[in-house]
């Protein structure tokens, strides 16, 4: 069977990128499109994809493109319209608000579309950036969105088969393209036996305030990720200067200078760190703060609940999906400061256990992942070996 990976583009390391990870695991001669690759920002991320098969578009050559992807979308058909997959069995495309779903595969080939999340930015949900804020750009882009709802909506038909990366994600599949998904969660990395013993190693708690030496000792709050307006840092940020608590915050974005303004003494900013450092943090810290609004599953959750940790999130989205309330986390129900600081103040009266935190993330692994996606093939009549 020969198989081709498409994916949004190459620029930045999240949940999405983690999918095209695993799928590659699987079909590791697969070549990867993608609109552009752009290695510089991506960081050090970028060397667990350097050595693939990756073929960009025309947009890689183009910097006007690359740099205003965004603002610039309007040209998505004509990226992903200028890929010829007739070579392939079958494509399948990790995609999220940047439509590689929209691709175009003539018969034999069939088109298998993970879909992380529907495009945002046409369907009223939280984007990165608020650009309502701005008239001239609320105006372009109500034209632009207009159409590229009509588009999407078009492209969704092309579709063979659509897994969701969460229940979530499948009705808002039906609602707005009125077509029925598969869900199959995606990939979390579970610790390996060596992250179990770090998480022995913290010691309690001791009673006095934020020093560095109590931020080691596991009395920190985590949370981390792709700077954007949707995932709400700033609310954990002032959460965590009201009650004087350290909270440390791994990752970057185009909102990071913004959040070091608001951030207290207590707040720590590590920028991107390696998976053994964020291992090391997990495993560390108190609890997860996740105060993203709308999130389609939340991985990073997960992730946290890998190490034994609870979560304090917010009840939106899919995280309603991954979050048992008062075993594996607690909820706050609005999106406001004083909404989490009642979330974070909840959990002092429960008793999390460890066990129950990590049993929840290990319904959620990757070779049950990779086992699924076979599985899902295999019944759909292509040849796949289920023992690889």
């Amino acid at each position: 069977m020969k198989v081709a990976l498409v994916h949004d583009y190459l620029k930045e390391f999240g949940g999405a990128e983690r999918v095209l990870l695993a799928l590659h695991e699987i079909w590791p001669r697969a070549p990867v499109y993608v609109a552009f690759c752009d290695w510089k920002k991506m960081g050090q991320a970028a060397e667990k994809f350097r050595h693939w098969d990756i073929r960009p578009s025309w947009v890689q050559r183009c910097w006007l493109v690359k740099k205003f992807y965004s603002p610039l979308r309007f040209v998505l058909p004509l990226i992903w319209g200028s890929f010829d997959f007739r070579e392939f069995d079958i494509v399948i495309s990790s995609s999220s608000w940047y439509m590689p779903k929209a691709i175009k595969v003539k018969p034999p080939t069939k088109h298998l579309c993970y879909l992380h999340a529907v495009p945002r930015y046409l369907y009223g949900f939280k984007t990165a950036v608020e650009w309502q804020r701005y008239w001239p750009v609320r105006i372009y882009a109500t034209i632009v969105n207009h159409f590229l709802r009509l588009y999407d909506f078009k492209t969704s038909q092309r579709v063979d088969y659509f897994i969701a990366n969460s229940k979530t994600t499948a009705e808002r599949i039906k609602k707005f393209y009125r077509r029925e998904a598969t869900v199959i969660y995606p990939p979390v990395d579970l610790p390996k036996a060596a992250a179990d013993s770090l998480t022995l190693r913290v010691k309690k708690p001791k009673p006095e305030g934020f020093s560095s030496a109590a931020a080691r000792e596991g009395k920190y709050f985590l949370a981390g990720g792709r700077m954007a307006a949707a995932k709400h840092f700033d609310l954990a940020i002032l959460a965590c200067n009201k009650l004087n608590l350290p909270l440390k915050i791994y990752g970057s974005g185009r909102l990071e200078k913004e959040l070091r303004r608001l951030a207290g003494p207590t707040v720590e900013f590590l920028g991107y760190v390696s998976d053994e450092k964020l291992a090391e943090l997990y495993a560390g810290c108190q609890a997860y703060i996740f105060p993203t609004e709308d999130e389609e599953l939340g991985m990073v959750a997960l992730e946290a609940m890998s190490y034994g940790k609870p979560v304090i999130g917010l009840r939106s989205g899919g995280l309603r999906e991954t979050i048992i309330e008062g075993k594996t986390g607690v909820f706050f129900e609005e999106p406001t400061v004083e909404s989490l600081v009642k979330g974070i103040k909840g959990i002092k009266g429960i008793n999390f256990k460890p066990e129950d935190c990590r049993r929840q993330a290990r319904k959620f692994g990757k070779e049950r992942f990779k086992r699924e996606i076979l599985e899902f093939l295999d019944s759909h009549g292509f040849k796949t070996d289920l023992h690889r």
